[in-house]
């Protein structure tokens, strides 16, 4: 009984240590986000601090790290495609020789 009892005050003694440092991290990251600092990099670590515990945590963090992946990649793409074009422009300006 009384194990039970301080196994149950652990988990929850746990849960809420992980909610406020991960709330935390999360609110200084969102305060990064208007005032000077890492805000990019300090908020996906409050959420994966969050994670460790709140699937909703989890899910936000998946999400955001897919539109970070999307945004690179389409920035990517973009970049390679105006290199192509101004590569070949360049082909057909320079005179044969």
């Amino acid at each position: 009984m009384i194990q039970r009892t301080i196994h149950l005050t652990y988990k929850a003694a746990r849960r809420i240590a992980i909610a406020v440092l991960g709330t935390s991290v999360l609110a200084i990251g969102i305060v990064m986000i208007v005032a000077p600092g890492p805000a990019l990099i300090v908020i996906p670590i409050g959420l994966a601090i969050l994670g460790a515990e709140f699937a909703w945590a989890r899910l936000w963090l998946r999400k955001m790290r897919e539109a970070i992946s999307n945004n690179l990649g389409n920035g990517r793409a973009r970049k390679a495609e105006q290199h192509r074009e101004r590569v070949s422009r360049q082909k057909r300006k320079a005179p044969e020789r």
